[in-house]
């Protein structure tokens, strides 16, 4: 190796100080995890200095953190988590994130990501009050529109946030949306679809036409939006309907 190869070489190394087991041992997470955190685009590939070897930097750390944190206090799903982490590196620069974290502050709890690990509710006994079976819970799942934990004991929870969805789904079985007519949790993957990329939009267009404004104006405006966006997509989705059916 060469002078120059082998300062590049420690350039690389001080920036990409970590191989797997430190990042392991640092994070408190099995290899395992990282290798599929990283399989599933949650977490960057390290610097590669061969077949089988790679080093990690501190951002690697703190992303594999933020994964975890998000899968397991947060209940977010890993496709939910992916669309999130690439719309945050690829969407804003770096003056509007400061801007959202600021926004984010000023919200009512009601919007604002709690730091705090979510209430979590048994699925078994969830399921079996709203007369669902577990594909119904596996399909959410599948589609990424629920995350669920399971405890060593083989029980499965999940976030009391959420229960909503299935609560939901469980009206729509018995308004004659039957597992026996061919319905299934999975058919919400349309509406998942539908409003990620509506809210890809929405994020990009509020950072670039409010980027000026002050955190404490950005966040009395969204709050005073949101409640007639959806009152106007709710509407709007049954004019829609309404007009269909006029022009058969």
């Amino acid at each position: 190796m060469n002078i120059a190869a082998q300062e590049e070489a420690g350039l690389d190394r001080r920036r990409f100080p970590y191989k797997m087991k430190d990042l392991s041992e640092r994070t408190g997470l099995p290899r395992q995890v990282i290798h599929f955190y990283i399989q599933q685009g949650l977490v960057p590939e390290g610097h590669k200095t061969g077949r089988n070897m790679a080093y990690y930097a501190e951002e690697h750390v703190e992303r594999v953190l933020l994964v975890r944190r998000l899968q397991h206090e947060r209940f977010l799903p890993l496709k939910a988590i992916r669309a999130m982490l690439e719309h945050r590196d690829d969407s804003f620069s770096p003056a509007q994130r400061a801007l959202l974290r600021d926004v984010q502050a000023r919200l009512t709890p009601a919007l604002a990501d709690s730091t705090a690990a979510k209430e979590i509710v048994d699925a078994t006994a969830l399921l079996e009050t709203l007369g669902l079976v577990r594909d119904d819970l596996d399909g959410f799942v599948e589609i990424g529109l629920l995350a669920v934990r399971t405890d060593d004991e083989g029980h499965t929870f999940v976030a009391r946030d959420d229960v909503w969805m299935l609560e939901a789904f469980a009206e729509l079985r018995r308004a004659g949306m039957t597992a026996e007519l061919g319905f299934t949790s999975r058919d919400f993957a349309l509406y998942e679809e539908a409003i990620a990329s509506l809210f890809h939009r929405e994020t990009k267009l509020i950072a670039e036409r409010l980027s000026d404004l002050p955190p404490d104006m950005v966040a009395a405006t969204v709050e005073r939006a949101l409640p007639v966006v959806n009152q106007f997509l709710a509407q709007y989705h049954t004019a829609r309907i309404r007009n269909f059916f006029a022009t058969l």
